[in-house]
């Protein structure tokens, strides 16, 4: 399942998948991954993630389906 909340907030940010790539110390190649819900990331890269983003796990992760 795409991760269009992720995207929305990198997106909000005006974050391009490299940078927020770089913060995070990933490539590109993985957030794109994470974004076309190819690939489903560490805890521990979550929550880099979201400390990023400034938003919790609930709100970047969480499927309430």
């Amino acid at each position: 399942m795409k991760n269009l909340k992720l995207k929305s907030a990198r997106a909000a940010l005006d974050l391009s998948q490299q940078e927020l790539a770089n913060r995070v110390g990933v490539s590109r190649q993985t957030i794109n991954s994470i974004e076309k819900g190819d690939y489903n990331p560490t805890i521990n890269l979550c929550i880099q993630i979201c400390k990023v983003l400034g938003k919790t796990l609930d709100e970047l992760f969480w499927d309430a389906e």
